[in-house]
Parts: structure tokens; C-alpha cells; sequence
């Protein structure tokens, strides 16, 4: 019998996963499989606990929270040398990434696309000795994500993101500078905001990388150059509706490398948390984890 490892965050969204575990195990079995879980207790815990998993050799580990969940997740099985299946059941608040991989919302109908057993294999992102499978990012407006408390997005929800963006919405247009390498070249400027993506889904926004693909060896890098607040805000409307690529004042290509250098320390946002400082070499590893998905 195939053995799964459920690793969750009890206080991930409105701790709907921690409600609903006794059906979510019940389902597992169900399936066929051998179930454990673990509950997560502090920061990196999600990481150890698939690390171990892997060691132990469990056939699926299943990441069952929100995108720093998944994120702590894949760091955990990203440098072993035979990972696990990666299973996920999306209970955060924002669930980017989950919304790419057209994930069902429902816990329930999440757990039967792993008892279905479809999978596709992926790529994931490499910073350092860290690891992203949605997003890196920087700009003011990146921090809102991991500055929001837990406890406040638990009550609130996505309100949480808002009501931080708007405590900072006086610095969302401070610029910074950064010097940029590529495969096919060099650019300097100052921005407002860099992403570089995996995946379409970023930011709640379902379309802000509309060309990217899980499985196409590059990640999508959009820039803001230097704007003003009413254009920024023209930008995300357009974001929303995927129709910003076009626009001029957006700079977007593909790459499967970038460098990035700044004169400033600068936070780094992977997957919607603090991944340090910014500078340093962003790569793409092609067909990295397999994952199920519908």
C-alpha cells in the first residue's frame, strides 16, 4: 500500500484544513493510501517534516495549507535526490498557487485529484540554496504578503493583504535601482516592482503572467519601470483582466536565467514570504517535482 505524508497548517486561511481533517484522512485511506499527518508548528516545520518524509520514503507528501505551506514543502523535497509526488489541498488565503494548477477549492474534491492520480511533472525556481514554485519578487508592494500577521489573515482573509497595502500605499511608488543579466543581455533602470514567475497566478491576480507554463523550462519576468501612483493603479487594473503585457509602460519576457544586482539591500518575496535579499542569480529548474493536478 502506498503511503502518504499530509504536512498542514492549522492556522492557514480561516484553519479550514484542521476542520475538515478527519474527511480529509478519511478520503486518503479511501484512496488506498497509507495516511500520516503533521501538523506544522513554527517556521520551517513544513520543510522538515517533507524532508523527512522523503527520507523515509513515503510515495506522496501532501501539502495541505496555504502558498507558504507549499512553499516550505518544496523546499523540503526540491534537493533530495528522489522526491516524493507532491499533493496539495489549497486552504490559504490567497492559494496562487493552487488557482495555476486549477486546483478545486473544496478540500474534499482537492483530495480526489490525488486519488485520481494524475500527474505532471514541473518546474521550480532556485535562488541561493532556496527554492520558489510560483514566484520571486520585490517592490514595496511584495512585502504586504508575508508583512500581513497570520492571526489577522485567519479572521479577516484576503482583507488582511488589503488593509496592509493600504497602510503602505504612501511608499508603493518608491523606486530602487537594479542592474539586470540575462542570456541575451544587460539593462539598468529604476523600478517599482519585479516578478519573476513560474506560474500565471501571482498575487491574487489569476493573469499576471499570462504566457507562463509549470513546465516550459522559463520563468516569466515582469518590471514596472518608475511610475506615479495613478498609472500604478491603471497597471493593476489592466493586471486583472491579464491585459497589462501590451502596455508600454510594462516590460515582460521569458528566461530560463536572470541575475539581479542593487546598490541597496532590498527584501526578496518567494512565494508570498521573506526570502531574504534580493541580489543574486534567479534559475529555472526544468521538470523538477511531479505534482497531481485535475
Amino acid at each position: 500500500m502506498p503511503r502518504a505524508r499530509l504536512i498542514y497548517n492549522p492556522t492557514a486561511g480561516r484553519e479550514l484544513v484542521e476542520k475538515r481533517l478527519p474527511k480529509i484522512l478519511d478520503l486518503l485511506e479511501e484512496a488506498g493510501y497509507e495516511t500520516s499527518c503533521r501538523a506544522t508548528q513554527d517556521k520551517w516545520c513544513a520543510a522538515e517534516e517533507a524532508r523527512a518524509a522523503a527520507d523515509k520514503g513515503y510515495d506522496v507528501v501532501i501539502a495541505a495549507g496555504g502558498d507558504g505551506t507549499i512553499h516550505e514543502v518544496v523546499n523540503g523535497l526540491a534537493s533530495h535526490p528522489h522526491p516524493p509526488k507532491l499533493g496539495i489541498l489549497p486552504g490559504g488565503t490567497t492559494n496562487d498557487f493552487a488557482r495555476a494548477l486549477k486546483l478545486p477549492r473544496d478540500l474534499c474534491q482537492a483530495c480526489g485529484v490525488v486519488a485520481a492520480g494524475r500527474t505532471i511533472t514541473i518546474d521550480i525556481g532556485k535562488f541561493g540554496e532556496r527554492y520558489f514554485v510560483n514566484v520571486a519578487a520585490a517592490g514595496r508592494i511584495t512585502e504586504v504578503t508575508y508583512e500581513a500577521p497570520s492571526r489577522l489573515k485567519t479572521m479577516m482573509g484576503p482583507l488582511a493583504y488589503y488593509a496592509k497595502a493600504i497602510e503602505k500605499l504612501g511608499t508603493l511608488n518608491k523606486p530602487f535601482p537594479v542592474q539586470i543579466k540575462t542570456p541575451r543581455g544587460k539593462w539598468e533602470a529604476e523600478i517599482l516592482l519585479l516578478i519573476m514567475a513560474n506560474s500565471v497566478s501571482v498575487g491574487g491576480f489569476e493573469k499576471l503572467a499570462p504566457s507562463a507554463d509549470l513546465s516550459d523550462g522559463l520563468m516569466d519576468v515582469l518590471i514596472v519601470p518608475k511610475t506615479n501612483i495613478p498609472d500604478l493603479l491603471q497597471l493593476a487594473a489592466l493586471a486583472y483582466k491579464g491585459e497589462h503585457i501590451h502596455d508600454s509602460r510594462i516590460i515582460y519576457f521569458q528566461t530560463e536565467q536572470i541575475d539581479v544586482a542593487t546598490p541597496e539591500p532590498l527584501k526578496l518575496n518567494l512565494d508570498g514570504e521573506w526570502g531574504g535579499e534580493l541580489a543574486g542569480r534567479f534559475e529555472i529548474l526544468p521538470q523538477h517535482l511531479e505534482i497531481f493536478c485535475p
